[in-house]
């Protein structure tokens, strides 16, 4: 197939290239500059500078291919991260690109279109389970996904399938979120606001890299793509600290949680969401079925280059 991929260079994206190519499809990258994408263009996709928010520049890109897979994001750094006017861009990636990338895949007549989510829009559900078809409850700082999963469905609805991938809380060696997690778990703290018990859904980026080469095939929907085993907040930090070597952190008090505002809401939420849907109709299954081992592998990686570059 010809796929179409933007956010290439993401965090998720670079890892998700390959995978095509890997498995014979045909690959262009839709970049905010050309330079930035060197490596991908090695590995032999074709790269093409982009604005989505140019829906003829986007109907010229997009011609001809068969899967258009919409991973675009600008996330503000951990520093600026509770400033509302930090995720202005990403905000309007998710209304505005999204719907133009949608109206570009249906004047040119791409089959397929699949739409990056976020999961933490559930509701909190303390230990129950969440599946798909839990109504999602967004705050102020993530209601655009809402946006974004509307262009996707409004595609479905105009004849396409269209596909939502909510993933979980991603975590990697190349994450600024997790690099900054592990250095706080280090000196003794873990910013994670909520209740210890709290339950949060994880997935690593090459599990959410693997989840987005198996929807290329997926039936129209909403999937949540997270890991078998979510943890509650005390054994996502410990397990980091175990994997670190150092003692347990202290989590802030349950009463701090409104300070930050609604990103604080949100991440203070349960979230223990099931992957059965995803995993039943493509096959797909997590590396690590749980951070508990995905620590272990990270805090490996990360080592390894402190050692190459030594």
């Amino acid at each position: 197939m010809r796929i179409f991929v933007t956010g290439a260079t993401g965090v998720v994206g670079r890892r998700l290239v390959p995978l095509l190519l890997e498995a014979g499809h045909e690959i262009t990258a839709g970049v905010r500059s050309a330079s930035s994408a060197a490596e991908i263009g090695r590995q032999g996709a074709a790269i093409v500078e982009v604005d989505l928010f140019n829906r003829r520049l986007m109907e010229r890109a997009i011609g001809g291919h068969d899967v258009l897979v919409n991973l675009a994001t600008r996330i503000p750094k951990p520093s600026r991260i509770l400033l509302p006017w930090a995720w202005r861009e990403n905000d309007r990636l998710r209304r505005v690109g999204s719907a133009t990338l949608v109206e570009a895949c249906l004047a040119t007549g791409v089959p397929r279109f699949i739409q990056e989510s976020f999961a933490p829009v559930y509701p909190d559900r303390g230990d129950q389970w969440i599946d798909e078809s839990t109504a999602i409850q967004p705050v102020r700082y993530n209601r655009s996904v809402a946006d974004a999963e509307a262009s996707a469905e409004r595609f479905s609805q105009s004849g396409g399938i269209g596909i939502v991938l909510r993933f979980g809380g991603f975590y990697g060696p190349d994450a600024l979120q997790t690099l900054e997690l592990i250095r706080a778990v280090k000196k003794g703290w873990a910013p994670l606001p909520g209740s210890p018990a709290a339950y949060i859904s994880s997935v690593s980026h090459d599990d959410a890299a693997t989840a987005v080469a198996a929807a290329v095939s997926l039936p129209r929907g909403v999937y949540n793509v997270v890991d078998d085993e979510p943890v509650t907040h005390r054994v996502l930090v410990d397990s980091l600290a175990d994997a670190l070597g150092v003692p347990p952190p202290k989590l802030p008090p349950t009463w701090i949680t409104p300070l930050f505002g609604s990103l604080g809401e949100m991440a203070a939420r349960s979230l223990r969401m099931s992957n059965r849907k995803l995993r039943s109709a493509s096959g797909w299954r997590p590396r690590f079925a749980s951070i508990r081992q995905g620590w272990l592998v990270l805090v490996s990686r990360l080592d390894a280059r402190r050692q190459a570059a030594a």
